[in-house]
C-alpha cells in the first residue's frame, strides 16, 4: 500500500471583499477534505451549483492559488513548499488541467500543433522535431484524433468537440497522474458531451490516469463517476460512493439538487 495519491486534509480559502470601510470576508471554501487513491485510478467528482466553490478549490489543487488554511499533498508533498522551478514543473507535468471552454485555452491566431509540439518539448523531453510530432500524434490518436488532420489547423477550425479532445490530447502529453477537469462538457454541444465523458472513462481505465470531475451536472456526474462530493456554500454537503449518494441523496441540498435535473438514466439511456 501507498500513500494517497492526492491528499486534501481541511482546506479553506477567504477573501476580502468590498472597500476599505465596508470590507468584509467571504469562506468560498470551508474546510473540505478528502483523497484521491494512488492505487486504484478513480473519477472523483466535485458537484455544486456556481458559488458553490468548486472552482476554488479546483484552483487550490492546481496549485494555482494557496488555501488560507488547511494543506495539499501530492504524493506526500506539500504543495506549499514547492518553490523552485524544477519542482513546480514536475508537479505540473503530473497533474494536468483541463479547463470549461476549449476556445478559451487557445490563442486563435497560433496554430494548434504547435501547441502539442511545445508542451511534447516542455514535459515530454521531445529534443527533435520528429519526437514532438510522435508524442503529438500518440497524444492526439488517445482521444480520437490524429497529428494528421490536425496538422496547421487553428482554433476556429474546429468545432467545441474536437478542441476539448485536443486540450485533453495536451493534457495527456505528459503522462499526468492527475487530470482536474473542471466543468470540461458545460461548452460542448449536448450532442458531443457523452463522448467526452466516456473518452475520461477510457482514460481512467486504459491510461491508468486518476481524474478530478468538476460539475454542476449529476448526470454525466452519476454516469461516470466512482466517488463524489456535494458542495453548498464552499461546505461538503455530502460524499461517498457516486452511485449510492446520488440514488439515495441524505442532505436536503442534494435532494433538492437531484430535483431539479433529469433522471440520469434519461440522460445516459442506462438502468440502475
Amino acid at each position: 500500500m501507498t500513500g494517497p495519491l492526492l491528499q486534501v486534509d481541511a482546506v479553506s480559502r477567504v477573501y476580502g471583499m468590498g472597500g476599505l470601510l465596508g470590507r468584509r470576508r467571504v469562506r468560498a471554501v470551508n474546510e473540505v477534505s478528502f483523497s484521491v487513491s494512488a492505487d486504484q485510478p478513480e473519477i472523483f467528482a466535485i458537484i455544486g451549483e456556481s458559488g458553490s466553490g468548486k472552482t476554488t478549490l479546483a484552483r487550490i489543487i492546481l496549485n494555482m492559488v494557496p488555501p488560507s488554511t488547511g494543506t495539499i499533498r501530492f504524493r506526500g508533498t506539500d504543495l506549499a513548499g514547492i518553490r523552485r522551478r524544477r519542482d513546480r514543473l514536475d508537479f505540473m507535468r503530473q497533474v494536468q488541467p483541463i479547463f470549461q471552454n476549449p476556445f478559451e485555452a487557445f490563442n486563435p491566431l497560433k496554430r494548434l500543433d504547435r501547441y502539442l509540439f511545445i508542451t511534447a518539448r516542455s514535459f515530454a523531453a521531445a529534443n527533435s522535431v520528429a519526437a514532438a510530432e510522435r508524442c503529438a500524434d500518440v497524444a492526439l490518436q488517445q482521444v480520437g484524433l490524429s497529428l494528421t488532420e490536425l496538422r496547421r489547423r487553428y482554433p476556429h477550425e474546429l468545432s467545441g468537440g474536437q478542441l476539448q479532445r485536443v486540450a485533453i490530447a495536451r493534457a495527456l502529453i505528459s503522462a499526468p497522474s492527475l487530470i482536474v477537469a473542471d466543468e470540461p462538457v458545460s461548452m460542448v454541444d449536448a450532442s458531443l458531451r457523452m463522448s467526452i465523458v466516456n473518452l475520461f472513462r477510457t482514460l481512467r481505465d486504459e491510461l491508468g490516469v486518476s481524474i478530478i470531475y468538476i460539475t454542476h451536472d449529476l448526470a454525466t456526474a452519476y454516469y461516470i463517476s466512482d466517488r463524489i462530493i456535494i458542495m453548498r456554500h464552499g461546505s461538503v454537503v455530502e460524499h461517498g460512493d457516486a452511485r449510492a449518494v446520488l440514488d439515495a441523496p441524505k442532505h436536503p441540498y442534494s435532494i433538492l439538487l437531484k430535483a431539479s435535473v433529469l433522471s440520469p438514466d434519461a440522460v445516459t439511456g442506462e438502468k440502475s
